[in-house]
């Protein structure tokens, strides 16, 4: 990334010079102006919009970068975010990576830009250059639900493993030994933790997990259709496919009727992350519910300590299994329905 150094070398001028053309300053010759901005152009160069946020004014506004507003998940959070910030004084501004790592970076350039207080972000990847670089600028920054390993920030996230260890023994104990895994994209924390948590679980059923039922999703409807259908196409199909978050859940449901097949009868299906949704599918999914309302109020709480001087932790909230008829629960009245768990809690 070019630096206001590379665009005075180029131009051949002072590093003053590129900052009162950048400003808008009308002490600067046209010729001067001309190369500067040429400079600019041929180098790429962005100003720093980090060095920009650092201020001792506040605005009373954060900025949300979500990784997809058209995931239930995420607006549910998105929506619980704003409610609290409401309630403490603060407006939001809100962003939408559409899990795309370049999005989300412009969302945090223009929300630093916009001199917002403070910022929530749930990572799309674990490696922005420029995420790294407003927390050295001492940015204040909350993670929500996803992280970015090793970074000093807190995390506001659930623990899915216990409710995805609970959900492999309900699965055992149904008598399903063959399970698959729609895994979320590999370079998000969560697409990691949540297949390194279902192989462990198998493992403590002395279960396998090969290759071939594990595919790659992106936390998108239509890759949960893409990878169940392959599983649908292998000589020794799995007996449940496990979907790493609710929309690749809807897209594997999709794969199994276009094939006129039923669910759970020829393939049973759960998913991580419960929406409203899955009480109203035919069968009713099976799924591990987050507390997402209290999870983006915790996100909150965190960032306005951290942007009023007092110090923010990180926050960890259990996720549960709700049990209902998407594979092979043998009858209703053993099935836990829970309605819908963020109303109950907002």
């Amino acid at each position: 990334m070019a630096s206001i150094k590379d665009v005075a070398a180029e131009a051949g001028v002072s590093v003053a010079t590129v900052s009162r053309v950048l400003n808008d300053h009308p002490s600067v010759s046209a010729d001067a102006r001309t190369r500067v901005l040429a400079a600019v152009e041929t180098l790429g160069y962005r100003p720093n919009a980090v060095a920009r946020s650092l201020r001792t004014d506040q605005t009373h506004t954060l900025g949300l970068v979500i990784s997809d507003v058209m995931n239930p998940y995420f607006t549910e959070l998105a929506r619980s975010v704003e409610e609290e910030a409401r309630a403490l004084g603060y407006s939001v501004i809100i962003g939408n990576a559409d899990e795309r790592p370049e999005l989300q970076d412009h969302h945090v350039r223009n929300l630093l830009d916009r001199r917002i207080d403070g910022l929530l972000v749930s990572p799309t990847d674990g490696g922005s250059p420029l995420m790294l670089d407003a927390v050295r600028a001492g940015t204040p920054m909350v993670f929500v639900d996803r992280w970015m390993p090793g970074v000093a920030v807190p995390v506001v996230r659930s623990d899915g493993r216990s409710a995805i260890r609970d959900l492999v023994a309900h699965l055992h104990g149904l008598g399903h030994r063959r399970l698959a895994i729609i895994a979320g994209p590999a370079a998000t924390t969560t697409g990691q933790e949540r297949v390194a948590a279902f192989r462990e679980a198998l493992r403590e059923y002395g279960l396998d997990l090969p290759d071939a039922y594990i595919g790659q999703g992106d936390f998108q409807a239509e890759s949960g259709r893409r990878v169940t259908e392959g599983f649908l196409d292998l000589p020794e199909p799995p007996e449940v496919v496990f979907a790493a978050d609710n929309l690749m859940a809807l897209g594997a449901l999709d794969a199994v009727r276009a094939r006129g097949l039923r669910v759970p009868e020829d393939l049973a299906l759960a998913a991580f992350d419960d929406i409203p949704w899955f009480v109203h599918t035919d069968p009713p999914i099976t799924a591990i519910a987050q507390p997402t309302g209290e999870l983006g109020r915790a996100a909150v709480r965190a960032l306005v300590d951290r942007i009023e001087g007092r110090p923010p932790e990180s926050v960890t909230l259990p996720a549960r299994l709700v049990v209902r008829r998407s594979c092979g629960e043998p009858s209703p009245r053993n099935v836990a329905v829970d309605p819908v768990r963020n109303r109950s809690e907002s």
